[in-house]
């Protein structure tokens, strides 16, 4: 199979690189800077083992790429530019159908709003929960900071189950070196995931960790899933089956996290849907979130301002969630 890699920036280069050294078929799809950055001197994906260098095909967008009936297609933008993409590229011609027809795509991004995105577009539809903490700050590099594994994608179909495709993918994953553990229900690994990721916004606004302020936008997305009558893994489960194996090391040039990168960037944060999709089920189920609205609110305010992280400090944020 080849893997077409749509949003090649910290999670779709490394992916991307990975597949690309274990031998695989790969096409970066990027845009700007990056794209040109890529073309001309290819991907330096920094890892605690080394450096790679890779010279890896490059497209810009669908109308850059013959798509074949063996291509995987993997969605790793944010979510705020899913849409756009699945848009853009369920409609291309493959062997006398069309991509959504007949070509997987995966999901492998943050959240749990993508999988219904893409399953207006595409047929089948394999979700991934991903561990993957890596950093793109300059065009044409990536540090991706784990070890002894760069990643961890837990993949299913979605919305449950599993087939061919997902065993097929999975392998080639862990040939790369990128543990991909099949599981039935992946969603409940995905809103776990979900979970730990309320706690993005904090270092995009105060700069660093905030245990505390995490702790509790942690118990009241939980309390808020319960209510909803989500199924999601537990934190026991979700640690064991890291198993330490994609553990984050210290190195030169690492960020926060892909928050915290967006808002360095003055790019879009995919807040709405992490702590967005917290608030959001709250109003729904008549529970009170005020803990991830305030997380919401401060990004944006970031965002829009300019506000580079640690421009609010962990006290003032505390103070407007009254803690």
């Amino acid at each position: 199979m080849r893997y077409v890699v749509i949003g090649a920036g910290a999670v779709g280069c490394s992916i991307g690189g990975k597949l690309h050294e274990s031998g695989h078929e790969v096409v970066l799809v990027a845009r700007g800077a990056q794209a040109t950055a890529l073309r001309a001197d290819g991907l330096r994906l920094i890892t605690p083992q080394g450096t790679l260098h890779l010279d890896i095909p490059v497209a810009t967008g669908p109308d850059e790429v013959d798509l074949r009936p063996d291509d995987v297609l993997v969605l790793t933008t944010k979510t705020q530019d899913s849409a756009a993409a699945l848009r853009a590229w369920s409609p291309r011609p493959v062997a006398g159908a069309t991509a959504g027809q007949v070509l997987p795509v995966v999901t492998a991004q943050n959240g749990v709003a993508n999988e219904r995105m893409a399953l207006r577009h595409f047929r089948q539809v394999q979700a991934v929960c991903l561990m993957l903490p890596a950093t793109y700050l300059t065009p044409g590099e990536v540090i991706a900071t784990a070890a002894p594994y760069t990643g961890m994608l837990t993949i299913g179909r979605y919305p449950h189950g599993h087939d061919d495709t997902t065993e097929a993918i999975a392998a080639d994953l862990e040939k790369a070196n990128l543990p991909a553990p099949v599981v039935p229900r992946v969603m409940r690994w995905k809103y776990a995931k979900l979970l730990a990721n309320l706690a993005n916004a904090i270092d995009a606004v105060t700069g660093g960790p905030v245990p505390a302020l995490r702790d509790l936008a942690v118990a009241e997305g939980r309390e808020v899933l319960a209510v909803a009558g989500i199924d999601c893994a537990t934190e026991e489960e979700f640690v064991q089956l890291r198993g330490g194996m994609v553990v984050s090391q210290d190195m030169p040039g690492a960020g926060g996290s892909s928050s915290w990168q967006s808002v360095v960037r003055g790019t879009g944060v995919e807040t709405d849907y992490l702590n967005g999709e917290i608030v959001a089920l709250g109003r729904l189920h008549g529970i009170e979130t005020p803990v991830n609205e305030a997380l919401l609110v401060a990004v944006h305010e970031s965002v829009r301002t300019g506000r580079s992280p640690g421009g609010l400090t962990a006290a003032e944020l505390a103070a407007r969630i009254g803690r």
